[in-house]
This record gives C-alpha cells, sequence and structure tokens, in this order.
C-alpha cells in the first residue's frame, strides 16, 4: 500500500466528490442522530472546481487511486487552516489520514494550524489531540456545533 499526495485538478471533480460525500455521509452512520449532510458544498462538483482555484487542494492517492483529500488555506503570517479532511469509507483505519497530516505539516510549515471539527465527531477529536491539536473554543450556527482546534509549531 503506497499512499501519495497531488494537487488535485478538474479532472478529478467527479471522483473527488463521490468519495467526499460518502466520508461524511458515513458519520450518519457512525453517530446517530446525525443527518447524511456534510460541510457546504460538499456535494458539488462546482464548490470542488472553485476550492481548486482558490487553496491548496490536495487528492489522497493509494497505490494510484483517490481515496480521499484535503484543503488547505494560507491565512498569511505563518498560519494555515486545515479546511476539511476526508477519506473513503473503505479506507478508514489505515493510517491514511495520520499521513495526510504529517503531509501537510510538512508541505506547509507553519507556526500555526487551525481547524474545525463537529462537536458530534468525537473519532476526529481523538484523532486531531493525537496530533497535538488543542481546544480552542466552539463555533454555534443553526444546524451544527463546531470545535475548534489549533496546533502551534515551535
Amino acid at each position: 500500500m503506497t499512499i501519495t499526495f497531488e494537487r488535485a485538478t478538474p479532472a478529478d471533480a467527479e471522483r473527488m466528490v463521490a468519495v467526499q460525500i460518502a466520508a461524511f455521509h458515513n458519520d450518519a452512520e457512525i453517530y446517530p442522530g446525525v443527518a447524511l449532510d456534510g460541510p457546504p458544498g460538499y456535494n458539488s462538483t462546482e464548490t470542488f472546481l472553485e476550492k481548486i482555484g482558490e487553496c491548496f487542494y490536495y487528492k489522497i492517492l493509494m497505490d494510484g487511486e483517490i481515496v480521499g483529500g484535503l484543503t488547505v488555506y494560507d491565512e498569511g503570517e505563518g498560519h494555515f487552516h486545515l479546511d476539511v479532511i476526508y477519506i473513503d469509507p473503505a479506507y478508514h483505519n489505515r493510517g491514511i489520514g495520520s499521513q495526510a497530516i504529517q503531509f501537510i505539516e510538512q508541505q506547509h510549515p507553519a507556526a500555526r494550524w487551525t481547524l474545525h471539527t463537529p462537536l458530534y465527531a468525537i473519532r476526529n477529536q481523538h484523532f486531531y489531540e493525537k496530533f497535538g491539536y488543542v481546544k480552542t473554543g466552539q463555533e454555534e450556527y443553526p444546524d451544527i456545533i463546531l470545535i475548534a482546534y489549533e496546533k502551534r509549531l515551535p
């Protein structure tokens, strides 16, 4: 199993949106009461195409096949924000997410990383905390509560 990361291209749109839908809909299977939904635009090729033009959008490949993706925004002054990271549920628990975090932190050296994850996503919270991310607060929206995380590097 070889995991690699490459910048996403418009040709990847259909496959990556399908993987993203599967990944976010998997939350409804794991967490009781969670709707089949995801972040705004998660199921839209138009949003995918917009994002590849405005941020660092990477596809995650296993043996050359797209199995996930992640988006990183450069907020300036040594601050990067991990917007989304998603892995096809068929490939969970293989260390792919861990490799993805290590990749982005090496690819984009920063003094400060931030991200948000849903309050209900206990598994995500444990994952980020394992990599040194610390809860800094929460943001409440009409349909979701997000936990804010931060990691400061020397």
